[in-house]
């Protein structure tokens, strides 16, 4: 009798085949049912008027102008000033750190992919992962200090060239800057370990062939090293995609000035300012549920795209 190949009858069959391997997952699975799926039923909230006294599901649906709209939320969202200001630093942020961060990894990967001294590489690759441990409260403490106007290192080195120093802290057109350099600065090493893994299982021999047939580096690289990174480029960037809505709460915040508010202000840092700072509930986890909402699209269609042009896809 031959095996079941596909519905319930073959997850049987393979539920009594791999028991070990599904029993080795299980605490996994409860893991991310208990503390990632199951408080997915307080997104209701969005669309109710929230009453932490009457709980989730003893709070009114909300109403709009006397009647029941349980999108109240999210027009009061779209309609208020916070909309255009939020996006467009949320996206300006995303796309600036995409544009910025992306590359760079990819870039660095290759360039110690052609170190020949293996010391020199493993110097390179620790100097540049060192940075990713350093947490982000750390980071931001050393950039004010570097950074700040007067006594900042990096004002101190502009001054001492005969430049005038520059208030990178303060003002709404550096903010975007400081926030995406040091970000690569902190990742791109640590970014570059899934480059140079892949690079790892790459046949040498391809290289010594091209190099018999005359190929000098460059040309190597952009007809070997190049496209055996293109597929796990691919899929990185399709997994980027999908948190380009997603500018980190914490950094944001803790570089955050009354000065810079302006540039800072991303959606998160409005989903914690009306949330938690003015307890409105609902309207937080409208704009939070819109942000996911956006980035799920985006997500899928760039991973879409990727299958019908280069048949690269999550799924």
């Amino acid at each position: 009798m031959s095996a079941p190949t596909k519905g319930w009858a073959y997850f049987k069959y393979s539920l009594r085949r791999n028991w070990s391997l599904y029993l080795l997952v299980l605490p996994v699975l409860i893991y991310f049912l208990i503390f990632l799926y199951w408080p997915m039923y307080g997104v209701i909230i969005a669309f109710k008027d929230f009453s932490p006294g009457k709980g989730i599901w003893g709070s009114p649906w909300a109403t709009l102008n006397g009647e029941v709209n349980i999108f109240k939320h999210f027009i009061n969202f779209f309609s208020s000033v916070h909309f255009t200001r939020t996006l467009r630093n949320t996206l300006g942020i995303s796309f600036y750190s995409l544009a910025v961060g992306f590359p760079i990894p990819l870039i660095l990967a290759i360039l110690m992919n052609e170190l020949r001294s293996a010391k020199f590489k493993s110097f390179v690759q620790t100097v540049t992962y060192l940075p990713h441990f350093i947490s982000t409260v750390v980071m931001c403490g050393m950039l004010w200090i570097f950074l700040r106007s007067d006594t900042g290192m990096v004002n101190l080195i502009i001054k001492a060239l005969g430049g005038a120093g520059f208030n990178f802290m303060n003002e709404n057109k550096y903010f975007k800057s400081v926030y995406v350099w040091s970000g690569v600065w902190q990742n791109a090493g640590w970014g570059t370990i899934i480059y140079m893994a892949t690079l790892s299982g790459l046949d040498t021999q391809m290289y010594e062939a091209a190099n018999i047939d005359g190929a000098n580096k460059w040309q190597q690289i952009w007809y070997i090293t190049l496209p055996c990174l293109m597929p796990t480029a691919v899929m990185l960037l399709i997994l980027d995609s999908g948190s380009i809505m997603s500018v980190g709460f914490e950094k944001v915040f803790l570089l955050q000035t009354d000065l810079t508010f302006e540039a800072s202000d991303v959606i998160s840092t409005l989903v914690y300012r009306k949330g938690i700072t003015e307890a409105n509930y609902s309207f937080s986890s409208a704009v939070g549920l819109f942000n996911s909402g956006i980035n799920c699209i985006i997500l899928l269609t760039v991973n879409w795209i990727s299958k019908k042009l280069g048949d690269v896809s999550l799924f």
